[in-house]
């Protein structure tokens, strides 16, 4: 009988110390420093073949994401109890010190299960099922963080370790070779380069004056969507306020809202400029890194020269490709932003950060609105 018991406590104890049972640590948000170990936030458990959300951790999508080599990705939000972010209709929201967000890439394994090899695939199959990750199925590749302390936004990448076990800081970045493998078996190698932390700012630099960085994706026309919470699909606005995350926010039918640029039921003009506004609107804003070259391809360019019809490209160099005009309606193969969608090189593709791939059906979407634009372009001599 005793014996029996001490064995039930060692039981207890392991499966305690595995990370599956119910004790666990709360988030702990790191007001200075920089620690060298994801599991020292206490944000994410990996053990038992799952990746875990702790209490209070709030995960999240985007109405269109922004593309990363065909990367999955799992967004999340904490704040401390009792904090709340502000709401913008236009900006990213005023959060509060404190706050965490992460994103954590990865991708979906493939049947042969090698170890460079991941499978190409649009990041909508709902991997994150049950509040878990499982880790069978899926190779973690980085989460990065990016937290809000007394004087500004920090950005920390973490690279996870073979055993998927923790991720350490990897503040100079990382190369990571891997495979792309197609459903019919066709090969892609590219490097998945992990973005330093002075990379990590030039994306995240809401005013290139300042160099303020802020987040990407929280932002009211990007959140303003449903998403499968474990409790049941709730509208993620409406969820941060219910929460205690958000506040001031309108009823989710008076927020801005993009549209998925997968949704074939949109019009090709939303789901085109969706895209570019989450992509490439972050640098070419009135603001933004791209603010010298007058192309603004976030939500608030109109439909004219800054949006690109018709303009002549600002020192672009070689990244031209010859081509005389950002968009040529009705010729994609002529406009210069369709040119560097199409290219790997550094130097002439675009974005600049964020892919060693071409994105192919992003790459069609923007051709076909291209495609549909009306008008000509006419050249001064």
């Amino acid at each position: 009988m005793a014996r029996a018991f001490l064995t039930a406590l060692l039981a207890l104890g392991l499966l305690a110390a595995s990370g599956c049972g119910r004790e666990r640590p709360p988030v702990a948000f790191h007001a200075d420093g920089r620690p060298q170990r994801l599991s020292e936030w206490h944000l994410l458990f990996a053990g038992g073949g799952r990746l875990a959300l702790n209490a209070g951790v709030e995960p999240y999508d985007l109405a269109t994401p922004l593309f990363t080599d065909y990367a999955h990705k799992l967004r999340t939000i904490w704040m401390p109890k009792g904090a709340a972010a502000r709401y913008d209709a236009d900006a990213s929201f005023d959060f509060p010190v404190g706050t965490i967000i992460s994103k954590t890439f990865y991708y979906p394994r493939t049947a042969a299960n090698a170890p460079s090899e991941v499978a190409r695939s649009a990041d909508a199959a709902h991997d994150f099922a049950d509040g878990e990750l499982d880790l069978r199925r899926v190779r973690l590749i980085e989460t990065r963080l990016l937290v809000r302390r007394q004087d500004g936004w920090i950005a920390l990448p973490y690279v996870w370790n073979e055993a998927q076990s923790d991720a350490l800081l990897a503040r100079t970045g990382d190369v990571i070779p891997l495979a792309l493998v197609d459903g019919d078996g066709a090969h892609e190698a590219f490097n998945y380069v992990v973005p330093d932390e002075s990379q990590c700012k030039s994306c995240h630099a809401r005013d290139w004056v300042t160099r303020e960085i802020t987040p990407i994706g929280p932002k009211a026309r990007h959140l303003n969507r449903d998403y499968a919470y474990r409790a049941g699909t709730e509208n993620q606005l409406a969820h941060f306020a219910r929460v205690g995350y958000l506040r001031g926010a309108p009823a989710a039918a008076q927020a801005p809202r993009n549209v998925d640029w997968r949704d074939a039921s949109a019009s090709l003009d939303a789901r085109a400029r969706a895209y570019l506004d989450i992509n490439c609107g972050h640098c070419h804003n009135p603001k933004g890194a791209a603010n010298t070259t007058a192309l603004t391809l976030d939500v608030s360019a109109g439909a004219d020269r800054h949006l690109g019809l018709c303009k002549p490209p600002v020192a672009a160099g070689r990244g031209t490709g010859d081509r005389l005009f950002d968009i040529v309606p009705g010729r994609p193969d002529e406009s210069i932003l369709l040119y560097r969608m199409t290219s790997a090189e550094p130097g002439v593709m675009m974005p600049e950060l964020g892919r060693s791939t071409v994105h192919r059906e992003g790459v069609a979407l923007i051709r076909a609105w291209i495609a549909a634009q009306q008008g000509e372009c006419v050249v001064q001599r």
